[in-house]
């Protein structure tokens, strides 16, 4: 997999999983708990890439 590749997956799923976190209603279920460290793996994944998340986190933690 090449790095463009790579970054192209990551944003997609930072993407897919702040709609499945939206969604949740329960912030406080373990389904919510496991979405939000993957947040924020996510986010250190892609700020690492050089990728500005200031329009792509619409969860803002």
């Amino acid at each position: 997999m090449t790095e463009k590749e790579m970054l192209q997956k990551n944003v997609e799923e930072f993407a897919r999983l702040q709609k499945y976190m939206v969604l949740t209603e329960d912030k406080e279920s373990a389904a919510y708990k496991e979405m939000r460290g993957r947040y924020i793996e996510l986010k250190v994944i892609l700020s690492g890439f050089g990728v500005n998340l200031t329009e792509l986190d619409i969860i803002k933690e």
